[in-house]
């Protein structure tokens, strides 16, 4: 779909000695690049302030991305951001690579402030900021991960066939991957801190009864072992103390994840799940020329496909709001 208008011009308005930007995009990764795509593709001459340490999202440290339509041999992560960034520079797209520090979304005109201080406006700003998983905390978790260490089932299952692998987490997002993985798995071991599970009975049923599933009670991961890949976790009994070694390929972590909401906790309803507060199936937030895409409005599907779909709706909305000013 061709969103460009049949009269394009130039867009960018002046407010004293400070141009006025028609479309900025907070946040990159699937969402923030293909809303990137649209709005240039409107002649709106987005700005997108990608980060200076996140550009391109979760899929950064993603290796082979096997689930997004059109790649029949799969992608690199890394190489997908970089062909959305480049699609949406192609239009007109401006990314930069600088960090967001605060936002005014009040008013007509909102106030975008970077790290240096500098004010950036626009008319209207669409926030895909994300969310971002939990993690353990241990020294080798970030180095190994996409090789072994993982966040999503979904993302990365397909790796680990007939391999032996470790979920850690005791809710149903928890059980949820450890069942998901049995798919592929020769063995999923669930590691938790607890003797008893947070997940609703029937997960619970479902993944105890399981033939493929154990558990490892009352413990938690305080290690991992490879030097290019997972092989093997240190888990300690928080009852006992004593340290077992668990040999796996595979560490799915699965303790939650929290949307990256800072900017806007405090001029934008968020849901009872922490995520941006959106009108039905639309981007818009409760504040007029504010949308929201990604994961930061998403806390049950996050995949790059609905980030990337949900990034076009708010393209699509922003659009619409400017035309009706």
């Amino acid at each position: 779909m061709n969103l460009q208008q049949s009269e394009p011009a130039p867009r960018a308005e002046q407010e004293g000695d400070a141009t006025v930007h028609d479309v900025v995009i907070v946040g990159s990764g699937p969402a923030g690049y293909t809303a990137a795509v649209y709005t240039a593709r409107a002649n709106l001459k987005p700005v997108v302030f990608a980060s200076s340490v996140a550009a391109g999202g979760d899929l950064m440290t993603t290796t082979e991305v096997e689930n997004y339509p059109g790649f029949i041999e799969g992608i690199q992560g890394p190489e997908l951001m970089a062909n959305m960034q480049q699609q949406a520079e192609r239009f007109g797209a401006d990314v930069r690579y600088e960090d967001v520090a605060q936002v005014d979304l009040s008013g007509e005109v909102k106030k975008i402030v970077l790290d240096d201080g500098s004010v950036t406006l626009a008319k209207s700003v669409i926030l895909s900021t994300g969310s971002e998983y939990r993690k353990l905390g241990l020294e080798d978790e970030k180095r190994l991960s996409g090789h072994g260490v993982s966040w999503c089932a979904t993302c990365d299952g397909f790796f680990f066939k007939e391999k032996p692998i470790a979920v850690v987490g005791g809710g149903d997002s928890a059980l949820e991957e450890a069942l998901f993985l049995t798919n592929f798995a020769s063995s999923v071991t669930v590691i938790h801190r607890r003797d008893t599970l947070r997940a609703s009975e029937i997960m619970q049923e479902r993944a105890l009864n399981h033939p493929k599933i154990t558990f490892v009670w009352d413990s938690a991961v305080v290690g991992i072992e490879g030097e290019q890949k997972t092989e093997a976790l240190q888990i300690e009994n928080l009852r006992s103390g004593v340290t077992q070694r668990l040999e796996v390929e595979g560490l799915f972590v699965a303790i939650g994840s929290d949307p990256r909401t800072d900017l806007v906790r405090e001029q934008l309803e968020l849901t009872p799940d922490g995520t941006i507060a959106v009108h039905g199936r639309s981007s818009k937030t409760a504040l007029p020329g504010v949308f929201a895409a990604g994961d930061v409005v998403d806390p049950t599907y996050r995949q790059a496909i609905t980030a990337a779909g949900s990034g076009c709706v708010a393209a699509i909305d922003a659009q619409h709001y400017l035309e009706s000013l």
